[in-house]
């Protein structure tokens, strides 16, 4: 079973919307260490979740990872790396993240305990929540 990604975006810098357009994008710019460490944890055929931070803050479409983590071409530190990624879905209805802070089985979730991480996983049983939350199938 594919593993399951949350990703981070400031919609004015790359919004889901430019994703569902261009259809896969090389996703990029990410230095947190641990943010780092999931990136080079991704597989072809992962499933993503995209997240639209800044003053939107709501989880709005489903995407998938194309090509596993390799070095970014932009940058000579070998440990900077980056993936490819394809837009699937929005999602029925976005999810804020008041949504996501207000059901307690979500409260480890570390979009919840971690506000700054920009890629973390997402355990099955969340994936399912937050698409139910949506307004749509999981």
């Amino acid at each position: 079973m594919p593993a399951i990604w949350l990703l981070k975006t400031e919609p004015k810098t790359y919004s889901f919307d430019r994703l569902l357009q261009e259809g896969r994008t090389t996703w990029d710019g990410v230095r947190n260490n641990l943010a780092l460490q999931h990136l080079r944890a991704m597989k072809a055929g992962d499933r993503l979740l995209i997240y639209h931070s800044g003053a939107e803050k709501a989880v709005v479409g489903t995407g998938k990872v194309v090509k596993a983590a390799y070095q970014d071409p932009s940058q000579e530190d070998p440990r900077v790396v980056v993936i490819d990624i394809a837009g699937e879905a929005r999602l029925s209805a976005p999810v804020p993240l008041a949504v996501l802070k207000a059901e307690p089985e979500l409260k480890e979730f570390p979009l919840i305990r971690m506000t700054r991480l920009s890629v973390m996983p997402v355990p099955a049983e969340v994936w399912k929540r937050i698409v139910s939350l949506s307004g749509g199938k999981a």
